[in-house]
C-alpha cells in the first residue's frame, strides 16, 4: 500500500522551508561555482516602520517570524545603497523624514498626513488617521493600527493532520484580515452581485454604494483596476474604444505596439541570454557591471511604467505572487530571467495548468525549492508542499500531510543539468502513489513514462476544484476588495473550472461581474503601485535629461531602472522580490507603514524636481497646458490631471494651506513658487494611494 512507503520523517519535516541547500558531493544541484555576478543584492538592513509585518491570530508576529515557518526580513528592507538617489529636494520640498521643530514643515506633514492617510475602511474613512500615522505627525503615542481578535487558530502549519480541521489561515491575506480593521473593510465592501452579459453592460447597471472618495466613474475605476496607474492616454483610450473593446484589446496583448520604454530594454544586455549564455558569459557581464536576476527586475518596473499592455503586466505580478519564485535567490542570477519570459509571461493569459507544469520542469523552480536535492533515498518535501499549499488548492484545500510525502516520493528524479532540466530515472522512486484523489501505479522508471505521470498529477491539482477556488479568491482580492463577496468567488471558479483553468474566460467573467463595478475604492495601492503609479502619473519618459553623463558602463535608461529597483526594495516591496515562496500580501492591511508612506511621498517630490537625471521629466508648471490664474481652479485642474478628478472641499483647503494661499489668490504657472508642493500633496492624497 502506499502508506507503507511514506519515508520516516526527518526534523526537518516540520519546517515551513527548508532554504537553500549546499551543492551535494555528487554534483546534482546544478549550481555553477564561478564568482557571483557584479553589483550583488543589497544586504537587508532593519529599518523602524518600514515594510510589511505578519499580523497572526495573536496580532503583529515577533521579528523574524512568520506563519508556516518561514523566516521573514527585518521590517524595512533595504539599504540606501552609497551614493543616494539624487540631490534633496529643493525649496519648498522638505524630506519628511526630517524631524525638524519649525511650526511651517509641522503644518506641512500635518497636511500631508491628513491626505494621505488612507485608514480603517478604504474607501471611505481615508481622511481618518490610524494611530501609526498620528503618532507621526503629532505627539500622540503610536500604536496598533489594526487591533487583532482572537481565534482559535494557531501560526503553525498542521502536522500529518488534514488542514481543514485544524483552524489555520489559508494564507496571508486573510492572516492580515482577521482583525478589527479587516471586519471594518469587509462591512464597507460589497456584498453580492450577478453576471451581466459584458463588461459594459455591468459596469452601466452597477450602482456603486461603498462609502468612497473616489469618484464613482467606471472608466477611471477601470483604467485604476487593470493598470499600474491611470494616464490621461488610457482614459482617452477607454472613452474612444468603449469599455469592452478597450478591455478585449487589453486581453490581445500580442497584438498592441511595444512602446518606446519596452524597446529601451534592449539596453539590459542579459535579457535575451539564455542560462546557459548567462553562465558562459558571467566574466564579461561581470565587467559591464550587469546582474541578470536584477535586470529581470529591472525591465518588470520598466514595462510596469511604460508599456501599453497594462493588463498583462498587471496578470503577470499577480502571478509573480501566487506562483512565486524570488529574485535574489542562490541560482536566480541564471534562471530567474528565463522562469519570467518561459513560465510567467508565456501563460500569464492562458492556461493555469500549462503554467504550473512549465514551472514544475523549470530550473528556476527545481533549484528555488531544492527538488534537485530529492531523491527517493534521501526525499525533500519542499516542492511538493508548496505546490499543494501555495500554487495549487491553497492549505485548506484537503490534503493531509501523508499526500505532502506521496506527491514527494512521485516528483523525484527531476533536476537540472548544464542549465537544462533533466529526468534522472536513477533517483525516481518507483511505486503506487495517491494524493488527493490522484492515484497511479507509477511503476515505470522510464523518463518519458515518469515524466509524464508527475505532470498528470500537477495537470490534476491545477484542475481541482479547491484549486479553483483559491485562485478565484487570489483574482477576486486582487481586483475587486481585500474582502471579495462569496458570489464573486464563487462564480470565478465556477468560469475556472468550466474553462479547464483558461485565465481570459475568468478575467471576462470578472469584469463583466457587478461586484467589480461596485468596489470603487477598495483597494489601496502597495508600496511598489504607489511608486509605479506616480511617475506614470507625472509623465515621466525614458530618455536620459540633456547632458546626463552615466558611469559609461550601462545606459542611462539601465541606471535609471535600478535606482528605482533599489527605491522599491528601500519601501519593502519590488517585483519578485519577497524571499520566501508565498509572494506578497496584497491587502492593504499588510502595508500600513507610515515610515513607507513618507518615503512614497518624498519619491513624488525627488520626480517633481526631476533628480533622476536618467529619465526625463515634464516640469511641474507643465502639467496643465493652461493654468488657471486662481489657486482653487489650478488645484482642480491639477488634481484632474494627477488623480483624475476633483478634490473634495475639505482636501483642497489642505492643499491650498501647504501653499498658504485661499482659492481666490491670484497665481501664476509656477503657483507662485509652490507648484511642485502643490503636486506632491495631491499625490499624497487618498486619490492616488487608492486603486
Amino acid at each position: 500500500m502506499a502508506d507503507l512507503n511514506v519515508p520516516p520523517r526527518r526534523p526537518r519535516d516540520d519546517r515551513g522551508w527548508d532554504g537553500y541547500q549546499h551543492p551535494h558531493p555528487d554534483g546534482y544541484r546544478d549550481l555553477d561555482s564561478a564568482a557571483p555576478y557584479a553589483g550583488g543584492h543589497p544586504a537587508p538592513a532593519p529599518q523602524s516602520g518600514a515594510g510589511p509585518q505578519w499580523v497572526g491570530p495573536n496580532g503583529f508576529a515577533p521579528a523574524g517570524h512568520a506563519p508556516g515557518g518561514y523566516a521573514q526580513p527585518a521590517p524595512g528592507g533595504y539599504a540606501q545603497p552609497a551614493g543616494g538617489y539624487g540631490p534633496p529636494p529643493g525649496p519648498g520640498l522638505p524630506s519628511l523624514d526630517d524631524d525638524g521643530a519649525d511650526a511651517p514643515r509641522r503644518g506641512r506633514r500635518r497636511a500631508l498626513a491628513t491626505l494621505g492617510g488612507a485608514a480603517v475602511v478604504a474607501g471611505g474613512a481615508a481622511l481618518a488617521l490610524s494611530p501609526q500615522i498620528r503618532g507621526l505627525f503629532t505627539d500622540e503615542a503610536a500604536g496598533d493600527a489594526t487591533g487583532t481578535v482572537t481565534t482559535d487558530g494557531t501560526t503553525a502549519r498542521p502536522s500529518g493532520q488534514q488542514p481543514s480541521t485544524v483552524r489555520t489561515y489559508t494564507e496571508q491575506n486573510e492572516s492580515y484580515m482577521g482583525s478589527r480593521a479587516g471586519a471594518a473593510l469587509k462591512r464597507n465592501a460589497p456584498a453580492g452581485g450577478r453576471l451581466f452579459g459584458s463588461p459594459a453592460a455591468a459596469a452601466e447597471a452597477t450602482e456603486v454604494t461603498v462609502k468612497t472618495v473616489l469618484a464613482k466613474d467606471p472608466i477611471t475605476h477601470l483604467a485604476r483596476r487593470t493598470t499600474f496607474g491611470p494616464t490621461s492616454k488610457v482614459i482617452a483610450d477607454i472613452k474612444r474604444l468603449g469599455i469592452d473593446d478597450w478591455l478585449r484589446q487589453q486581453l490581445e496583448p500580442e497584438k498592441i505596439a511595444p512602446t518606446k520604454g519596452e524597446l529601451k530594454l534592449a539596453e539590459l544586455p542579459s535579457l535575451k541570454l539564455s542560462p546557459t549564455q548567462l553562465r558562459d558569459q558571467r566574466e564579461q557581464l561581470n565587467e559591464r557591471g550587469v546582474d541578470p536576476a536584477r535586470e529581470t527586475v529591472d525591465a518588470t518596473i520598466a514595462r510596469q511604467i511604460w508599456s501599453d499592455r497594462q493588463l498583462f503586466e498587471v496578470m503577470v505580478d499577480f502571478w509573480n505572487d501566487f506562483l512565486h519564485v524570488a529574485a535574489d535567490f542562490d541560482g536566480g542570477e541564471n534562471y530567474r530571467n528565463a522562469f519570467d519570459r518561459d513560465v510567467i509571461r508565456k501563460h500569464a493569459l492562458g492556461s493555469y495548468p500549462d503554467m504550473l507544469v512549465a514551472a514544475n520542469k523549470h530550473p528556476a523552480l527545481l533549484l528555488y525549492l531544492n527538488q534537485v536535492d530529492s531523491r527517493k533515498d534521501a526525499i525533500n518535501e519542499n516542492l511538493a508542499r508548496e505546490n499543494l499549499e501555495l500554487y495549487s488548492v491553497g492549505v485548506d484545500g484537503g490534503y493531509t500531510e501523508k499526500d505532502v510525502r506521496q506527491a514527494a516520493m512521485l516528483q523525484t528524479g527531476r533536476g537540472v543539468a548544464d542549465g537544462k532540466y533533466m529526468f534522472f530515472a536513477d533517483r525516481h522512486y518507483v511505486g503506487k502513489v495517491k494524493i488527493l484523489g490522484f492515484t497511479h501505479a507509477n511503476n515505470s522508471s522510464d523518463p518519458k513514462v515518469a515524466d509524464k505521470v508527475i505532470d498528470s498529477y500537477i495537470r490534476y491539482i491545477a484542475l481541482h476544484p479547491s484549486t479553483a477556488k483559491y485562485v478565484a479568491q487570489n483574482l477576486a482580492t486582487r481586483f475587486v476588495s481585500d474582502t471579495p463577496p462569496k458570489s464573486i468567488v464563487d462564480r470565478l471558479a465556477k468560469a475556472y473550472t468550466t474553462n479547464k483553468g483558461n485565465i481570459r474566460p475568468v478575467l471576462a467573467t470578472l469584469f463583466s461581474s457587478s461586484e467589480f463595478w461596485a468596489a470603487v475604492g477598495q483597494k489601496v495601492r502597495r508600496p511598489m503601485e504607489y511608486l509605479v503609479a506616480t511617475y506614470r502619473s507625472l509623465g515621466v519618459g525614458p530618455d536620459a535629461t540633456a547632458g546626463f553623463e552615466g558611469d559609461k558602463r550601462r545606459t542611462p535608461f539601465a541606471q535609471g531602472l535600478r535606482q528605482i529597483q533599489d527605491k522599491m526594495r528601500e519601501l519593502g516591496q519590488y517585483p519578485m522580490g519577497k524571499p520566501t515562496p508565498d509572494g506578497y500580501a496584497d491587502v492593504y492591511l499588510a502595508w500600513t507603514s507610515a515610515g513607507t508612506m513618507i518615503d512614497g511621498w518624498n519619491e513624488a517630490g525627488d520626480l517633481l524636481g526631476g533628480w533622476r537625471k536618467q529619465f526625463t521629466y515634464v516640469k511641474p508648471e507643465k502639467l496643465v497646458a493652461k493654468p488657471p490664474a486662481t489657486a482653487g481652479a489650478y488645484v482642480d485642474a491639477l488634481a484632474q490631471k494627477l488623480v483624475h478628478q476633483k478634490l473634495s472641499a475639505k482636501e483642497k483647503k489642505l492643499v491650498l494651506a501647504v501653499a498658504g494661499v485661499t482659492e481666490s489668490t491670484k497665481v501664476d504657472a509656477t503657483f507662485n513658487g509652490a507648484i511642485a508642493a502643490v503636486a506632491r500633496t495631491i499625490l499624497a492624497s487618498p486619490q492616488h494611494h487608492l486603486r
